[in-house]
């Protein structure tokens, strides 16, 4: 199978970094795709010419971000003498 044929799109500018005439696009089985070569951005298109919104973020389709690592304290707690008890 043949690479499809890609090709630049004169005046498009790109949704993520704004550059100008970075966007080329190409047909793979009828559905549009599009890429910046600047920044790397790419995305697909629907019949009516409209980004197909990714998945969402959500905690069960991310990587659990690590909790920075503390740096601990040692504390030593001394007892109030006027709190003694007879």
């Amino acid at each position: 199978m043949s690479e499809p044929k890609k090709r630049f799109i004169a005046g498009a500018v790109c949704p993520a970094c704004s550059a100008q005439d970075t966007i080329k696009m190409w047909d793979e089985d009828g559905t549009p795709h599009r890429e910046c070569v600047s920044c790397g951005y790419a995305d697909t298109l629907n019949a009516q010419g409209q980004s197909v919104p990714k998945e969402l973020g959500t905690r069960v389709n991310q990587a659990a971000a690590k909790p920075a690592a503390s740096k601990g304290q040692t504390v030593q707690f001394f007892p109030n003498p006027k709190l003694k008890k007879d």
